[in-house]
């Protein structure tokens, strides 16, 4: 370890920004704390307004070259850093987990695949995006994707390196270049890929890695006038400030928010089904804006749900999550423990039931809870909570089902458990939702549209919609025989 690295399970990791292809100090810095153990990891430059706009300005110097890259070059390169994070996918995993405290057998079989896949597919997206020209009254339309300039991602801290790609990939294939700003409680892994990124060959600016505490870095970054893009994954509150500071440059924005998502289960589900998808919500301690937490039970089966479930969530195995045994790891931060914690005490002391969990562990851990006798109206059911804390209510009619399942002011995702197709179809048309599953759950394409509607979010990324957000879509009207006076 030296005055700007630090140490993780034998990876060395560098604190300093990424600015311009060489990294940068800061005057200030800030302390990473693990989640496991609450250890510190080390400390990590905190940016100003002043690396801001060097950042800013290494990604408009940039540009012009990134955009003029034909396709097959930059596909090439983003090709180079999907392989340099297979190469070090063991690092990234074992530094996210100690970081951010998801499991570390989840982020080797699933997470740092998935980082790896995120450049691959739009790396391979890009070369076969196209639309066919048609014919207005002979005259002909092209329509192209032009990169549209220097875009600000800012990423959160559930799943910081996977989330992340999803954003800098397509930005990066779109001809555009970035600055990404990761969240202040998992830093990490955004270092690492900024040193991945250069051993690929991305040229330098092209890729911009700034931290930051709160919103000191971020108001510069999104207010910033030569920003072309800013893409968002996080709170209401955080993205109604990002909208006001980006208004002035008339910033177009992607904002993929919270969630407060029901698990829809009908009396002729399959109750095995039904209660593996149930327990499946406490995944990563909760800490998934797509989960499923208000659970809506028909009456009928309420009572065996909830006897299955209960049974079930008793086996999972809570602990340190670099252990392959362990289910549930702990809460981020102490500050996201406390506010945890303080929505189930509201909750019980007006009357809901804890049937399972319902209190704090040792350490930054929350027991895996269910709460049942709660108020449609009620806090607990109406505000996102993100930690490992679902709720159960019953219907008696489908139409009971779809009215609160739409109640509340989200609509990121929704799921469905039914063995009726017919009935499937009449839900799912009338649920507000980006996202349906029914009888599976997080099962995701990166051909499709991902985003939510009312308060989870504005816009859609994902295949084309990606391109479409990343990059301006033009569209060349030609006249007929308009060469008549060439040569």
């Amino acid at each position: 370890m030296t005055e700007h690295t630090l140490t993780v399970a034998g990876v060395t990791v560098d604190t300093r920004h990424w600015i311009g292809g060489e990294r940068v100090a800061s005057a200030d810095t800030f302390t990473d704390h693990s989640p496991i153990d609450g250890g510190a990891l080390g400390e990590i430059a905190r940016g100003t307004p002043k690396e801001a706009a060097a950042a800013v300005a290494a990604a408009t110097a940039a540009f012009p070259a990134w955009a003029a890259t034909s396709r097959a070059e930059r596909a090439r390169v983003l090709h180079a850093i999907a392989d340099g994070v297979e190469k070090r996918l063991e690092d990234l995993a074992i530094v996210e987990t100690t970081d951010n405290g998801a499991l570390l057998r989840s982020h080797r079989r699933g997470v740092m695949p998935r980082v790896a896949h995120n450049f691959r597919f739009f790396a391979d997206w890009l070369l076969k995006l196209d639309h066919e020209d048609f014919d207005t009254r002979g005259h002909t339309n092209h329509v192209s994707w032009d990169p549209a300039g220097p875009c600000v991602l800012i990423t959160p801290w559930n799943a910081p390196l996977m989330l992340a790609t999803w954003k800098v990939a397509p930005a990066l294939a779109a001809g555009n270049t970035v600055v990404l700003k990761p969240a202040e409680w998992s830093p990490l892994t955004a270092s690492l890929l900024a040193d991945i990124a250069a051993e690929a060959g991305l040229p330098a600016g092209v890729l911009n890695v700034v931290q930051g505490y709160g919103s000191e870095i971020g108001d510069a970054l999104t207010s910033h006038p030569q920003v072309r893009r800013i893409s968002f994954t996080g709170s209401v509150p955080t993205a109604r400030r990002i909208a006001a500071s980006a208004a002035a440059n008339l910033t177009p924005l992607s904002l993929e928010l919270g969630g407060k998502s029901p698990l829809l289960v009908f009396a002729d589900a399959d109750l095995d089904l039904a209660v593996d998808l149930a327990v499946e919500q406490y995944d990563n301690a909760g800490q998934v804006c797509l989960a499923a937490t208000r659970f809506l039970v028909e009456e009928p089966v309420a009572e065996e749900f909830t006897r299955r479930f209960v049974e079930k969530a008793g086996g999972l195995t809570q602990g340190d999550p670099r252990d392959e045994a362990t289910d549930i790891g702990p809460t981020i931060h102490p500050r996201q423990l406390e506010k945890i914690d303080g929505f189930v005490r509201r909750a019980t002391a007006a009357g809901a039931r804890a049937v399972v969990g319902g209190h704090r562990k040792d350490g930054q851990y929350y027991a895996p809870t269910l709460l049942t006798d709660v108020a449609q109206d009620s806090e607990i059911v109406q505000e996102e909570v993100f930690g490992p804390v679902l709720t159960l209510q019953t219907f008696t009619t489908e139409e009971e089902a779809v009215r609160l399942a739409n109640d509340t002011r989200f609509g990121l995702a929704a799921t469905l458990a039914t063995g009726d197709p017919e009935r499937a179809a009449r839900v799912t048309a009338r649920l507000v939702a980006g996202t349906v599953w029914v009888n599976c759950f997080f099962v995701r394409d990166l051909q499709a549209p991902f985003g939510g509607s009312r308060h989870s979010g504005v816009g859609r990324e994902g295949g084309t919609w990606s391109f479409d957000f990343y990059c301006d879509v033009k569209n060349t009207v030609t006249a007929p025989n308009g060469w008549r006076n060439h040569g």
